[in-house]
């Protein structure tokens, strides 16, 4: 069985949108694209590149596909991993799948997704994809998430936790933090969340 592992730069208040530029996705007047440029470094960098060997396979939302497929595919010295990988697209909608190696994952996503996951191969990471990431907490998919938290709070913008996820507890598997001050943090799910007294 394959894992989902969840990839996401998100800021102190958990906001995750447009972390790589102004264009990436101004929708509800976001305007702080591109905050995570004046933190990235040769440290984080060079986990993402440790983070993204292969053998890998990405589960993306159309809007994240979109985007990594008008980029990657020009960009193939630096993004030979992403380019290799198969990709899985999750839309309702038919869309052009000209980047190599894309599948589309057109029916109910949820039962494709539990489906995939059954298969045998490489794990399965999710990139940006906010509406898709939901889906998957919300239908218990996710088996690790692989968080860099970056020390700012923005205040606005679509954050990785909506109001509503469902409860889960997570064991803390690796954990390291960049010279500017990023927290690298990788987790693993653990089952249910426990409580106590101090009583």
């Amino acid at each position: 069985m394959r894992k989902i592992i969840v990839l996401s730069f998100i800021t102190l208040d958990g906001v995750m949108q447009a972390p790589g530029g102004p264009e990436e996705d101004p929708s509800g007047g976001f305007s702080y694209g591109g905050w995570t440029v004046p933190y990235f470094d040769e440290t984080l960098g060079e986990v993402m590149d440790q983070q993204l060997k292969p053998p890998i396979d990405l589960l993306l939302g159309r809007k994240t596909y979109d985007l990594f497929a008008s980029y990657w595919p020009h960009h193939r010295e630096e993004g030979v991993e992403l380019n290799e990988a198969t990709k899985y697209v999750v839309s309702r909608q038919e869309l052009d799948l000209s980047w190599e190696n894309s599948v589309l994952l057109n029916g109910n996503a949820v039962v494709d997704i539990q489906k995939l996951k059954n298969t045998d191969g490489p794990d399965l990471q999710v990139h940006g994809s906010g509406e898709l990431i939901q889906t998957l907490l919300k239908h218990n998919l996710v088996d690790e998430l692989w968080l860099k938290i970056f020390p700012i709070i923005l205040g606005t913008g679509k954050r990785l936790f909506y109001e509503g996820a469902p409860s889960a507890a997570f064991s803390l598997k690796n954990s390291s933090v960049t010279p500017k001050g990023v927290i690298i943090a990788d987790y693993v799910l653990s089952g249910e969340v426990k409580t106590g007294s101090f009583k």
